[in-house]
C-alpha cells in the first residue's frame, strides 16, 4: 500500500492520500518548521537584528564566550542526530527515510518539554565520521539527542561525544527507555509492597535498550538482573560476547545464571522485553506469583497483554492502546528540559535516577494495576521531570547557573 501511495503522485496531488492513508497526508510537506522569536517589520528592527546591530552582540560573545547563551538560541536547542540504522522497527531504512521520525522527535521536545529541536541525519556510518561531525556541529547547540543509532557502535559514539563536549549528550533509545522503565517497576514494586531489593529481573535483548536499563536497575538497587540475547543468558562463562556485553556480564547475573531466556524466566519477578521475537505461555507461567511483565517490543509484544495477565500482577508495553505504555516521551523533554535550564555540561546517572524517581511520584498517589506510569499528556510529567534533573544537576557539581 506504501508503494502504491508513493508511486501514485497524481492521487497524492489530488487529495485522496488522507482517504488511503492519513499519516502521508499529516507528513506532506514536514511536521515542522523555523519562525522568528523577533519581529522584522522595517529598517530599524532589520538594523538590530541583523546588521550592524548583530556585529555588536557577536563582538561581546567573541570577548566573552559564555554570552553566548544569554544572546542566542543555544541554550535552548538540541540537535536530534541519527544516521538511519536501527530506524523504530524499521531497522537499516539510512538517513533519508530517518527523517520523519526525527522531525516526529524535534516536535515531541517542543510539545512535552517546551525544547527547540533540529533533526540532523546525516550521510554516514562509520563512528569517527560520527563523532567528528556531531563534535563540528556543536557550538550552535545546547545539547545532543543521539536517535536510532544501531548497536554496539551506539554506545562507542556516546561515550567519545561525552569525552570530547561540554553539553549534554543522550542517547534516547538507551536512556529514555531505561528512566520510564524503572519509574514504572518502582511503582509496580510500591504497589505490590516490594522493594527493587527484594526482586529478580530478566531482560530480553542485549542491544541500547536492554544494556541501559540493566545498568539503570543496578543503580537503583535491583536485587539481581539477567540479561538475555539471542544465545541465551549474558553471563561471564560465554566466549563470544562483545566488549559491551563482557561488560554487561560484570555488573549483571549475580546469581550466575547460565542458558536459555525461558530458563532465567523460571521464579523471576520481573520480565522485561525490549528484543522483539515471542516468549511462550509456558515460560511467563512458570514466573514468581504476581509478577511483572513488561513487554515493550512494538507493534508486537514479546508477550501478549491478554496472556501476560494471566500470571502477572502489572503488565506494560510500548504500545498506547494498552495501559502502562512505556513511551521515551516521558523522559526525554524533561530531562533536557532541566539540563539545559541549568546549562549542565553532561547528563549523569544521578540526574537519570532523579528523572526516574519524579515521574514514578507523578501518579505515586493513584496507583492501579493499569496506572504505574502516567500519561504521556499528562501535564504534570514534564515539569515535575525537569525540576528533579535539575536539582540533580546543581547537587552533582555539573551545573553551570
Amino acid at each position: 500500500m506504501a508503494a502504491e501511495i508513493v508511486n501514485s503522485q497524481d492521487e497524492l496531488d489530488g487529495g485522496v492520500e488522507s482517504a488511503i492513508d492519513p499519516a502521508f497526508a499529516l507528513h506532506r510537506g514536514g511536521k515542522m518548521a523555523v519562525r522568528a522569536t523577533v519581529p522584522v517589520r522595517d529598517a530599524d528592527d532589520l538594523s538590530l537584528a541583523y546588521t550592524p546591530g548583530v556585529a555588536k552582540v557577536c563582538s561581546a560573545i567573541a570577548e566573552q564566550p559564555e554570552l553566548v547563551h544569554d544572546y542566542t538560541w543555544k541554550s535552548q536547542v538540541v540537535a536530534v542526530v541519527t544516521d538511519g540504522t536501527a530506524v523504530l522497527g524499521l531497522g537499516d531504512i539510512g538517513p533519508q527515510a530517518s527523517l520523519p521520525v526525527m522531525e516526529g522527535k524535534a516536535i515531541l521536545f517542543k510539545q512535552f518539554g517546551g525544547v527547540d529541536a533540529v533533526p540532523i541525519a546525516l550521510d554516514c556510518t562509520d563512528v569517527d565520521e560520527i563523532v567528528e561531525t556531531v563534535v563540528r556541529l556543536a557550538p550552535s547547540f545546547g545539547g545532543v539527542n543521539l536517535e536510532d543509532i544501531s548497536a554496539p557502535r551506539c554506545f562507542e559514539i556516546e561515550r567519545r561525544l561525552q569525552e570530547r563536549l561540554d553539553i549534554p549528550v543522550f542517547h534516547d533509545d538507551q536512556h529514555g527507555t531505561a528512566v520510564v522503565t524503572l519509574a514504572a517497576l518502582r511503582n509496580a514494586a510500591r504497589l505490590r509492597g516490594v522493594a527493587l531489593g527484594e526482586l529478580r529481573a530478566v531482560i530480553s535483548g542485549a542491544g541500547a535498550a536492554g544494556v541501559a536499563i540493566a545498568r539503570i536497575l543496578v543503580e537503583a538497587g535491583i536485587g539481581d538482573v539477567a540479561v538475555c540475547d539471542r544465545k541465551g543468558i549474558v553471563s561471564a562463562d560465554r566466549t563470544d560476547l562483545t566488549d559491551v556485553k563482557r561488560e554487561l556480564a560484570g555488573f549483571t547475573n549475580k546469581a550466575g545464571l547460565s542458558g536459555s531466556l525461558e530458563s532465567a524466566m523460571d521464579g523471576a519477578d520481573v520480565f522485561i522485553g525490549v528484543s522483539g521475537g515471542t516468549v511462550p505461555e509456558k515460560a511467563v507461567a512458570r514466573m514468581a506469583k504476581d509478577a511483572f511483565v513488561f513487554a515493550m517490543a512494538n507493534p508486537t509484544p514479546e508477550i501478549h497483554p491478554d496472556i501476560a495477565r494471566k500470571y502477572a500482577s502489572v503488565v506494560a508495553t510500548g504500545r498506547s492502546d494498552y495501559p502502562n505504555q512505556i513511551n521515551n516521551v516521558l523522559a526525554f523533554p524533561g530531562i533536557f528540559a532541566g539540563a539545559l535550564q541549568v546549562r549542565a555540561s553532561t547528563i549523569t546517572e544521578g540526574m537519570k535516577l532523579a528523572a526516574a524517581e519524579a515521574l514514578a511520584a507523578v501518579v505515586s498517589d493513584e496507583l492501579s494495576a493499569d496506572r504505574v506510569i502516567p500519561s504521556p499528556f499528562d501535564e504534570r510529567v514534564a515539569p515535575a521531570v525537569t525540576a528533579a534533573v535539575a536539582a540533580a544537576a546543581r547537587a552533582e557539581g555539573v551545573a553551570r547557573r
